[in-house]
């Protein structure tokens, strides 16, 4: 064995296959930082219609370049509530069609112009001072390294004909037989797990068929065991999540292994379908059609457009046939897939103990257990009038308060801790602005609840000092309780993913003023009464306690509509 040739092979696989998968990373890094706030809006209004959310998971796939990144993504906001199981099912069966787009931008013919695609777009990233402009420099510097790469590894394969022991080996690896299709795809499930990513394995298929060094059959059959293996990532983002995020994982795995179980029994009819595909609607004269290189090489030029052929048609009709029976699949799933040992019980929130390579998808996550902390407000509000006007027989009320503020404690630091991590490594200005306002907002809510809880405690003491407010007193607390709840219930109602306009925030300041101004009446009466009656101490400071809290409240409410705003 040629040491030298040996030597030079690694090297070029190696170096090829690491600037390719650099390139997909910046490429999916970069459009994820550009599409951010459109794909946010998108994962926001996935539906329970199949094809609107298979469309989506189609177009979020397409934007980041990579089916790991949505289903991994998707794993995520299944497990955070954002997604129901049936929405997630029909997101996956679209991000299993969208990864097909990678196959036909490596069948595009400019892999010699790969190196200077990424140098004209390296300047733009580094010297660009737009942050728009840094990240499309960033996408177009992938592009061109995942051309690059690609080159490289197709010509440090064609040292493999010259190695007589290679050359062997990968006779071994041919789909002539029924039991050699299950060969190569076993390769290509174990390449594509090993390397965790389905479009590194594509590229190393497509530069060992465009060299002739496998033929095009055992191509086929290797794509296809990548679409097993790309599921791995999926799977070990649902270790340590709840139900629904297994049930996403669990059916990843079921569509690709059943699609490559039919597909493989009929391998001997589907390939002659895939030629006729390919000259019907592709304009690929020969699958096998060889050319001469410059080097004198022997290559196959049409092999990267029927490969990526074989893996388009492969995912569309296997979600074709899967498409009609997601509900029936998440019924399913629902009733025998239950939480693992791994689960992570002692969380209050459902984020994930790591965003991956998704901020986006972490924020819309964080979006949605900041909505959780809302409708406990929202519960608690209630709740405490109750307490207010009767603390004797409130006793259960008074506990679920407590146990909702304490809740809401946890879910504040989770929250913290989660953006926290998540802002050490955010790489948009933009991702990093909403962050600071999903803190700040979470912090608001928080202080809220404790406020209610000061309230609390307030009726409490009078109750234990055998003291009570009357009548009048309970109606002014119970007025500045419905302005303030009127006021809560005002902001709930706007959509979170959306700025409040000029006139939706004039009109809710306009209600803080309102509440404002209803508390120095109060307190102006109050004053005005002590002068005229005899009040205990306690009910008085009391009193005046209880309707600060109110304000403060208001106040923490008002910081939130500032930052729906943008003003905070």
């Amino acid at each position: 064995m040629d040491s030298i040739l040996v030597q030079k092979l690694v090297f070029s696989v190696l170096g090829g296959l690491g600037i390719f998968l650099l390139g997909m990373r910046y490429m999916s890094d970069g459009l994820q930082i550009i599409a951010g706030p459109s794909l946010r809006r998108l994962i926001a209004t996935v539906t329970d219609n199949r094809l609107l959310a298979c469309c989506t998971g189609i177009l979020v796939t397409c934007l980041v370049q990579s089916s790991s990144v949505s289903t991994v993504m998707t794993v995520g906001l299944v497990n955070s509530g954002v997604m129901a199981l049936n929405q997630a099912i029909g997101v996956i069966l679209g991000a299993n069609i969208g990864t097909t787009i990678t196959g036909w931008v490596l069948a595009l013919k400019i892999g010699k112009y790969g190196l200077p695609i990424l140098g004209v777009a390296g300047f733009v990233f580094l010297f660009s001072k737009n942050e728009k402009w840094k990240y499309i420099g960033m996408s177009i510097m992938g592009i061109g390294m995942v051309f690059f790469g690609l080159e490289i590894m197709k010509n440090g394969v064609k040292v493999i004909k010259q190695i007589d022991e290679f050359k062997q080996a990968f006779t071994y690896f041919d789909a002539n037989t029924y039991f050699g299709v299950l060969k190569c795809a076993f390769i290509g499930c174990v390449l594509t797990v090993l390397v965790q990513s389905s479009s590194a394995t594509l590229g190393i298929t497509i530069a060992l068929a465009s060299q002739g060094v496998i033929d095009f059959d055992s191509a086929a059959a290797l794509v296809l065991g990548e679409n097993i293996g790309t599921t791995i990532t999926a799977y070990l983002a649902s270790i340590g999540s709840g139900e629904n995020a297994k049930r996403a994982a669990y059916f990843h795995i079921i569509f690709n292994l059943i699609g490559v179980l039919w597909i493989t029994s009929i391998f001997r009819i589907y390939i002659p379908f895939i030629e006729s595909i390919s000259e019907w609607f592709f304009s690929i004269d020969d699958i096998r059609k060889t050319s001469i290189g410059a080097d004198g090489e022997t290559e196959y030029p049409n092999v990267t457009k029927a490969i990526a052929c074989v893996h388009t048609i492969f995912n569309v009709a296997n979600v074709l046939i899967f498409l009609p029976f997601t509900t029936f699949f998440g019924e399913q799933l629902t009733k025998y897939v239950k939480v693992g040992s791994d689960y992570v019980k002692d969380r209050h929130t459902k984020l994930p103990t790591n965003h991956g390579d998704t901020p986006m998808a972490a924020l819309e996550m964080v979006t949605h257990e900041i909505h959780v902390m809302c409708e406990t407000t929202k519960e608690m509000f209630p709740m405490l009038e109750k307490v207010i006007k009767d603390p004797d027989d409130n006793k259960k009320l008074i506990k679920e308060l407590f146990e909702k503020e304490e809740e809401m404690d946890h879910y504040q630091k989770e929250i913290t801790v989660f953006l926290t991590e998540l802002l050490s490594e955010a790489r948009s200005q933009d991702d990093v602005e909403l962050a600071k306002h999903q803190l700040r907002v979470s912090d608001e809510y928080e202080s809220v609840s404790d406020y209610m809880i000061d309230i609390t405690k307030l009726c409490l003491r009078l109750k234990d000092d055998q003291k009570y407010f009357n009548e009048e007193l309970i109606e002014g607390i119970t007025s500045m309780h419905a302005l303030v709840e009127k006021y809560f219930i005002e902001l709930s109602e706007y959509d979170d993913h959306i700025l409040l306009t000029e006139e939706q925030f004039s009109k809710l300041k306009e209600t803080s003023e309102s509440v404002t101004t209803h508390f120095r009446s109060l307190r102006s009466d109050h004053w005005d009464r002590l002068a005229n009656t005899n009040v205990n101490p306690l009910v008085i400071t009391s009193y005046s306690d209880v309707l600060q809290s109110y304000r403060k409240i208001k106040n923490h409410l008002l910081n939130i509509v500032e930052v729906q705003a943008g003003l905070k």
